[in-house]
This record gives C-alpha cells, structure tokens and sequence, in this order.
C-alpha cells in the first residue's frame, strides 16, 4: 500500500490555526485518493507557526500527484486558517512542494498545484486545465472592478475593508485604522492638548516648536534650522519628499513675463536671462494643477485658500539650485505680481511658503496617491484577476502587491471620503483632491511611470550638469536592479518573443490595466498588449518600481520634511498676496494653520511615515511562490545587487547633514502598505 508523508506548514499571522475538521486528498495523472482526516477538534494541531506532519495510506499509486485538495469544515464555529504550503513526500522518496499563502475561511475545498510555475501552453492535461480556468473565474467573481469617483483610475468593489476578499486583507485591521493610527500618533508626539484648538492661531513661527519633536539626527531639525534659507527651498525640489516636478526650463513662459533685469542679481555668471537658459541653468516648477480648484469650505469658521504658482530656480556656481522669481497665480497682471530675492525679507519669505504649501497639495494627492497608491491598486485587481497562482508572472508580482487594495480601501473608508481625515486640515479637503486627481490623469502616462524616461524628459537627466539630484541617481540604480531581476526571471519562462505574444493570460493582464484601471485612454501610451520579452521587461519593472520604490521616494520623507508646518503648511487661511511690500511677520503667522490643524497635520505625516510591522522590503520573499533553483538563483543574485546599491548609499550619506536613504533598498517595502 502506497503512503506518502504530507506536511503543512501553517502560518504566524494573527488568527492562524484551526479547531476544524481538516480533511486532505491527492490527485495524481493515475487516480484520486480518499479524503484523508488530518486534523479534528481539540487534536492542537495547526497553531500558529505551526508544521505538522501526516502519513497518507492509498490503495494504489497514484502517478504524479498534480493537485491537493483541502477541505475545512466548521465544528462549532467558522475559525480562520492561514496555510502557507504543504509539501508530499512521494513513495519514491521525491519532494513536491505546493505553496499555498492563503486564508481559508469557509466550507470551500481549496485545490493547489505545486510549486513549479507554468505558462497556460505547458499545461497538457485537462484537470490541469480545468483547473487553471476555474481559478480565474472564481477570482473576477471576487476581485471586481468599480467607479469610485468619474475620471479616477477604476478600484476594487468594495465599500470597506472588511467586504475585501480574506486573502488580501490587513492581519490585524487596527494596524491600520487611520483613525486610531492619528490619535496615536498625536498622542505620542505630546500635542492632544492642542488637537482641538482650530481657529487658535500661534503667536510667532518659534511658537511651532510647541509640537515639534526633536528626534536626534533627523533632517527634520535641520529643515526648521533651515527653513527660511533660499538653498533649502531649492534643494528639496531636488531631494525633499516631492522630488519630481522641477524639470529644465528651455524657455520662460508668456504666463510668467519675468526680465533679465529683474533677475540679475540672482546671476552669477554675467549672461542675460535667455542666456541662462539656452545654458541649461534654469528650472521651474509649475503648480498650474492647482488653478480653479476649490479650496475646503467643510469648516465655515475658516476660510481656506489655495494658489497655483510658477517658480523659476537658477543652478548657480556652486550648482545649488536656488529660486529667482516666484508668481502665485497663472495669469501675469498687476494684482499678481513677481516675486524676488530682491524684494522686502517677508514678501520673499510669504512667497516661498506658498509655493512650499502648494508643492504640499500637489505631493499628497498626484505624486503619492494618484501615481503610487491608485495605480498599484490597478496592477493589483488586474494580477488577481487575469493572472493564476500557477504564473510565473504572479509569482513575480504578488509580493509586491501586498496589502495594497487593503490600504487603499481603508483610505477611500476613512481618509479621503466625504467628511474624511484629509478634510479636517488640508486646503485640497471637501473635494477639491478629487478635482485634482481628476485634472491630473491627463498626465498619468505609460512614459511618465517609466523612471528614466520621464528623467530624461524633464531635462534632468544629466549628473554633470545636476550633480546633487540624488533621487534620479539612486532611482536609477533600484530600477536597473528591478530591470535585470525582471529579465532573468522572464529568460526562465519565454525562450522567445513569440511565447510573450502568445500567453493569452499575460495579454489579459496588461489590457485589463489599460481598458479598466487607465480608463481605454489612448493617450495615456499604456500598452494594450505586449510582443517582446524586451517590453516585457520594461513593463515589469513599471509595476514593481511603482509598488515600492516609487511609494517610498515619495512616502516616508513625509515627517522629516512637512513636520515642520512653516515648511509644509497643508492649508493656508489668509488668500495669496496682491501687492509688494506689505507683508508682516504677523500675516504671515495668521496665513499659517491654526494649531489644531497643525497638529492632525503633524500626526498625520509622522503616523504615513512609519513602515508596517514586520515589513518586507525589497527582495526579501519570505513567501515561497517559486520553487524552482534558477529562480532563486535570480533572486539571490537580486539581492547582491540591491546590498551593493545599499552600500553605495551608506558611504555616500556618511558625515552628511542632509543624508538621502529614500531609495536605499534597505528602506524600500515590497509594496504600498501604508
């Protein structure tokens, strides 16, 4: 009589393990075994951790064992069980492994295929077949596509975090509850008696240290050491928390009609304006996004205001970039005038915290909730549904997508909805950050989520010319690491173009992203399907490279950088100045939050700035989804590669007061997760 052993291994999260009845059998290219009991109540078995083993006895042999099914029932209530993997030893002494990383939760039979990862066309039994399809189904019954405002990238059907699908939800939902995650963080940072203190204004810009942490070390200090310093507003263009739209001027705007003569003693290098900019030394950054959206009108006690700027910056010869004129509204005219260096101390300074305040509004909601959280949650729902357990390119692509949809959902439920978090202390609240998203998806490319490209397109590209633009440097080293990884693991599976074009489940994938998630926009440059493995590659790395590198770029320099609220101020209650010198030092403070919206400002950018528990940063793939060596020999090779770019790093942030770690891969998570 034949008798394979079986193993299962059962997982550590929080409700793992069962008091069910576990039953388990074999299916095998010869035949299928009995249900086999494994586990009953009070049996123990299945803790946490857990990895038990079990003789199978069957009455013939049953050829090469193809699926297991494992069968839940309840014995007096529904009790979760996360099951990691089973491994069978065969009765020739072979070892199949079947991952499995999934929560059951109900009565259903769950089917699992071993480990080795397998392209639709390798599959040439019906059962496997069968198999394959019915797991698709089952998933687009589950993961649905829904419209949550007009014009968003489409998300996951659901109205709150418990409604997800088991398998992608939080382990424990109160890790992320941003609700109790801000009281915390208030609390923790000793600013609870101020929280409810809106309309109360603070007296002096010093007044602010009444909520600021001083954590030793951390850029935070030095930014409100610094923060009125010309050098520091224009190196955070470059390296703050919103790194990614300052671009190469190559001529200045009709809407911004600033002079060489107005400009001149910004200029060190005795060439007029134009000069200047056929030379390659002047940016801008143009927060025309902002023009006519509405500002939050949810507290009728305070009325709130926002502007749209153009900023124009000068590298000088030290090759710092500093700004030189700054305009707070789009159209040029009387009431609007130019702003400069040159001008009285505090209508500069007014002006810089303008434009710090609107580079705020445009990093919450374009660069980190459109262009990494939105846009993962597409990859995601498309993975789900159009790419089986089986796929190499789901087993590539689910660590990165972990906790994704959760987080957004838990955001949609109580971040940014009606009546919201984000409602109670920013400018774009009530509304107005749908407006943005909505404006804002005229520029969500293909090309634009491809890092160097979009580099390369705002003229940044060159480290001669821009030598300190250390996101683009180290960027650009985490995408190539992701581009070889993503290439070696496709050189395992497609030995050719023609298998790219041919994996109806890839090609399903991708046009799911493109009709769905990017709306069938064909300006948008998504691709709608693909025909090489070169572009496969290149696709790959979008989606990886958003999930986590892009999100921590742009994610967990939120404290260092806005928790000091001159420099970041989420709302402004005074409107833009119309007219030159008659700004005080007085108008300003009232122009500032009021100190309750300080301080949900202040927990909200350190609690966004904390990694998750447990976290899993990049190449780090606790969860076995592939078994094969050359994999995990691409893998390793991965995680050489992402050490050296630590390495790199480390030495290059020694004895520097504004070290760069964003994208450092040692502080890069897998996926968006918070």
């Amino acid at each position: 009589m034949p008798s394979y052993t079986v193993t299962v291994a059962t997982g550590s999260q929080w409700f793992a393990g069962t008091d069910d009845y576990v039953y388990l059998s074999l299916e095998g290219t010869a035949g299928c075994s009995e249900r086999h009991l494994l586990d009953k109540p009070f049996y123990n078995d299945f803790e946490r951790g857990a990895v038990d083993s079990y003789d199978v006895n069957v009455e013939e042999d049953l050829g090469e064992i193809q699926l297991i099914k494992i069968e839940k029932r309840k014995y007096w209530y529904h009790d979760d069980w996360y099951l990691k993997y089973i491994t069978v030893k065969t009765p020739l002494g072979d070892y199949l492994d079947f991952p499995c990383y999934r929560w059951i939760t109900d009565e259903k039979e769950i089917v699992l295929r071993d480990g080795r990862a397998k392209l639709s066309r390798d599959d040439k039994t019906q059962i496997l077949k069968q198999h394959r399809r019915k797991e698709l189904e089952d998933r687009q019954k589950m993961y649905r596509w829904k419209e949550w405002h007009p014009g968003f990238p489409l998300s996951i059907d659901a109205h709150c975090h418990s409604e997800l699908p088991r398998d992608i939800q939080f382990d424990n939902e109160k890790g992320v509850d941003f609700i109790l995650n801000y009281s915390k963080a208030m609390e923790n940072l000793y600013i609870n008696r101020f929280m409810h203190m809106f309309q109360s204004s603070w007296s002096d810009f010093a007044d602010f240290e009444k909520i600021f942490v001083r954590i030793s070390n951390t850029i935070s200090e030095y930014v409100m050491q610094h923060w009125k310093e010309d050098f520091m507003f224009g190196y955070q263009f470059l390296n703050g928390c919103n790194p990614v739209l300052i671009r190469k001027c190559t001529e200045i705007p009709k809407k911004l009609p600033v002079t060489t003569a107005m400009v001149e003693c910004s200029l060190e290098r005795n060439l007029t304006l134009e000069e200047e900019v056929k030379q390659g030394n002047i940016f801008i950054v143009d927060y025309e996004l902002l023009d006519g959206v509405d500002a939050n009108k949810t507290d009728p006690c305070t009325i709130q205001y926002l502007a749209a700027p153009i900023c124009l910056l000068y590298k000088n010869l030290e090759n710092k970039i500093l700004p030189i004129a700054i305009q707070l509204g789009q159209k040029p005219g009387p009431g609007n005038p130019i702003f400069l260096p040159s001008d009285a101390t505090y209508d500069w300074l007014l002006a810089k915290i303008w434009v710090r305040s609107s580079d705020f509004h445009i990093h919450q909601t374009v660069t980190h909730l459109l262009r990494t959280h939105l846009v993962s949650e597409v990859f995601s729902i498309a993975m789900f549904r159009q790419l089986p357990a089986v796929h190499p390119l789901f087993k590539l692509l689910v660590p990165h997508m972990r906790f994704t949809i959760a987080i957004n959902t838990k955001a949609r439920e109580q971040l940014i909805c009606e009546c919201g978090l984000f409602d109670k202390a920013n400018a774009t609240g009530g509304g107005g950050h749908v407006q943005m998203v909505q404006k804002a998806m005229k520029d969500l490319t293909y090309s634009s989520l491809c890092f160097p490209e979009e580099i390369k397109a705002k003229g940044m590209d060159s480290q001669k010319d821009i030598p300190y633009y250390y996101y683009r440097d180290d960027g650009i080293k985490v995408w190539e690491a992701i581009k070889s990884f993503a290439e070696d693991v496709i050189g395992i599976y497609y030995e050719s173009d023609e298998v790219v074009c041919e994996d109806a489940e890839l090609q399903a994938f991708v046009k799911d992203i493109y009709v769905y998630g990017m709306r069938g926009v064909k300006a948008s440059g998504f691709p709608k399907m693909i025909k090489t493995r070169e572009k496969l590659a290149e696709y790959l790395t979008v989606v990886i490279f958003t999930t986590s590198a892009q999100h921590a770029a742009v994610n967990f320099g939120q404290y260092d950088w806005c928790s000091w609220i001159p420099n970041a101020p989420p709302t402004m209650r005074c409107p833009p100045p119309t007219e030159k010198g008659t700004v005080t030092i007085e108008q300003i403070v009232e122009s500032l939050p009021d100190r309750g919206r300080s301080c949900w400002h202040l927990g909200a950018v350190w609690a966004l700035s904390q990694f998750q528990d447990n976290e899993l940063f990049l190449g780090m793939y606790p969860d076995e989804h592939f078994v094969e060596k050359p994999v995990k020999e691409a893998m390793a090779k991965f995680r050489k590669n992402l050490d050296e770019i630590v390495s790199a790093i480390t030495e290059r942030n020694k004895n520097k007061k504004l070290p760069y770690y964003y994208l450092s891969p040692d502080r890069i998570p897998n996926s968006v997760a918070v």
